[in-house]
């Protein structure tokens, strides 16, 4: 009996999928199909999957080709199905020869052509086009806008920005307008990135007219407010999403689920930093600047109100503010007592300390080095040495792509939101305890 294999992500299986495994069964007598996992096509950068693993692999089971199917789960893997099954053929589409000539040593190597005019991506464009408005004054909206070019199905279409000296890189074929209005009126959906202190009147107007918003978090410095615009999102059918690019990695978004299965036992405490050093600033720009605890909190908080939750006893946040800026903390301590665990952050940008990331519990403790919020490894450790462990992921453009990959989803197919309401509900409580001066200066 001659076997053959072939691997893919079948997404959104359609004829050329068909095609190409009918052609495949018919090089042998006993076809396997390898279906390839979440996270191993996170991992080779393709971010914009939109079926479940799960669904992919009844998709392919139901075409009634496979007599076999496999998850192909990591690097490497290929090569064990091939000596594990005792495969005789290999076979994969015509865009891929040459790149898999290596298992020649294993086995035949075919490379099929594939039918032309027929692909994933662009079912995915088709499906899943997106025309995004961008709001901000800083380069973070160039990376975005660079970024999107790498999620299918998404469009720049316009930016609003009232920075005169930002870059063009990404903007280049987007129209710069100078009505917010208007840039709503011309978009399905809005990144807003201006200043926190913008974010309520610009949100609220864009799901008043049915837009949906990825912002970057905080959503606004007013608890109420922030409620107001969630229930506004949900009355009108509109995607609200909170932008932390941090909460998008692979190698974070594994870190939390690690520690939350009780890897390194009961969680007692959380220490994460974020600093940067800010360049002076004149009062022209300290009008467009976030400042630390807006800038660097809500990434810093992440972790504390993931793992530990929103529900602490005590809370004492300290700062160091600039000379004659009571608006503008260069540095911010917050400490929370939670009923079994402690947490800490400390943020700044005008100081600067060891960016990492501890997680203590009762069996051992994970530790992500700076800077852990671009992080692409982290190490479990535990009392014997022997048993450390450390786990690499991949990190694709700080995570920005997986945070717009993730969103499209959200408002094509209805996803689940990776931090939820609560979480940045909670985040603005805390941005609005500090600009109501609750806070110990030093």
């Amino acid at each position: 009996m001659k076997k053959v294999i072939t691997y893919g992500t079948y997404d959104l299986l359609h004829f050329g999928h068909i095609r190409l495994l009918e052609r495949a069964r018919a090089l042998g007598d006993y076809l396997i199909v390898g279906v390839t996992s979440d996270d191993f096509d996170i991992s080779r950068g393709k971010i914009n999957v939109q079926q479940s693993l799960m669904e992919r692999i009844e998709a392919v089971r139901a075409t009634g080709l496979a007599d076999e199917i496999v998850i192909e789960q990591y690097e490497g893997q290929k090569i064990d199905d091939i000596q594990k099954y005792g495969i005789d053929i290999f076979t994969v589409g015509s865009d891929w020869v040459g790149v898999f000539d290596y298992l020649k040593e294993y086995c035949q190597v075919v490379y099929l052509d594939r039918t032309q005019g027929v692909s994933s991506t662009e079912i995915r464009s088709k499906e899943n086009a997106l025309r995004f408005g961008l709001v901000g004054d800083t380069d973070v909206i160039n990376k975005f806008a660079l970024e999107c070019r790498n999620v299918n199905g998404t469009a720049v279409v316009g930016y609003l920005t009232l920075n005169p000296e930002l870059s063009k890189d990404g903007l280049e074929n987007a129209t710069a307008y100078d009505s917010f209005e208007a840039l709503v009126s011309d978009t399905d959906a809005l990144y807003i990135r201006s200043h926190p202190t913008k974010h309520y009147d610009q949100i609220k107007y864009a799901l008043q007219q049915h837009k949906h918003v990825l912002y970057e978090s905080p959503l606004t410095l007013c608890h109420a407010q922030a409620e107001e615009l969630f229930r506004l999102a949900d009355q009108n059918g509109c995607i609200l999403y909170a932008g932390i690019k941090t909460a998008y990695s692979t190698a974070y978004a594994r870190m939390i689920l690690m520690a939350k299965t009780g890897k390194i036992g009961d969680i007692v405490s959380i220490d994460a930093v974020c600093t940067s050093l800010q360049d002076d600033l004149t009062k022209k720009e300290m009008q467009h600047t976030w400042n630390s605890i807006t800038a660097w909190g809500p990434t810093a908080m992440l972790p504390v109100y993931q793992l530990l939750g929103t529900e602490c006893q005590e809370k004492h946040i300290v700062s160091r503010l600039l000379d004659g800026h009571h608006r503008f903390d260069t540095f911010t301590k917050i400490d929370w007592t939670y009923p079994h665990a402690v947490a800490t952050i400390k943020v700044g940008k005008g100081v600067k300390a060891e960016g990492q990331l501890i997680i203590g519990g009762t069996k051992g403790y994970i530790y992500v080095p700076a800077p852990w919020w671009k992080t692409d490894y982290f190490e479990v450790r535990a009392e014997n040495q022997s048993q450390n462990k450390r786990f690499f992921y991949q990190l694709e453009g700080e995570g920005i792509p997986g945070m717009i990959a993730s969103f499209v989803k959200s408002v094509t197919r209805n996803k689940l939101a990776y931090i939820g309401e609560k979480i940045s509900l909670e985040i603005v409580r805390t941005m609005e305890e500090w600009h109501s001066g609750r806070f110990t200066s030093i």
